[in-house]
């Protein structure tokens, strides 16, 4: 045992995902982020997915996706796009805005894992709910209590930090916590899509093999 759960042999390799956006199980994953998230519980924004990971029939961490934040200097830098493209393609991003394995639950790798199966499964899941797949991932990384090493050895891109000031601020002042940006591109032609330059009526999941 370690704090209460039995990290027995094949404990990784049973770990699963499950989008419960409703019903019970949902309700069981908002309790836990509310309980034991340092941010507890906000109900996620737009188009969203929430996720309860399982290692056989175990609860051990909850996941939220919702749409991305409209406007974040470096990662636009980093996608190219014009105001314009953004506004019209946003939809195909996916922010990960709640990330908790539950504080009893202590297993090596098992944070970076759970990305990697997110990355496998996120955009079916999307278009399941949506009719339309993401092609882009996201989160911050409050710099005060984290150093997104999950995030980091699930070969996320950090792009550079958040200014701090929050969408509607006009002081120009941070007024918040600085957050690390980490972006996840789904696939090669990930610019292509968010542009608007490429356009299928399913997009099919392709992890990035090269950057362009």
């Amino acid at each position: 045992y370690r704090d209460g759960i039995p990290i027995r042999k094949g404990f990784i390799k049973a770990v699963t995902i499950c989008d419960v956006r409703r019903g019970k199980n949902a309700q069981l994953g908002n309790s836990l982020i509310e309980q034991y998230h340092y941010l507890g519980y906000t109900q996620p924004v737009g188009e969203h997915l929430k996720y309860m990971i399982y290692s056989g029939k175990t609860p051990i961490a909850c996941m939220t996706w919702s749409s991305a934040p409209r406007h974040i200097g470096c990662r636009d830098q980093f996608i190219g796009w014009s105001k314009t493209e953004r506004e019209q393609n946003i939809h195909y991003m996916a922010y990960n805005s709640r990330f908790l394995i539950l504080p009893w639950v202590k297993a090596k790798y098992l944070a970076s894992h759970i990305l990697a199966l997110c990355i496998k499964q996120i955009s079916k899941d999307w278009q399941r709910r949506y009719h339309h797949g993401v092609y882009y991932l996201e989160t911050f990384v409050d710099k005060e209590h984290f150093a997104g090493t999950c995030y980091r050895a699930a070969n996320w891109i950090y792009l550079g930090d958040t200014t701090g000031r929050g969408k509607n601020d006009n002081t120009r002042k941070a007024n918040r916590s600085i957050k690390a940006v980490y972006g996840f591109p789904l696939r090669n032609d990930f610019r292509d899509r968010l542009c608007g330059r490429k356009k299928d009526a399913i997009p099919r999941l392709e992890r990035l093999t090269a950057m362009s």
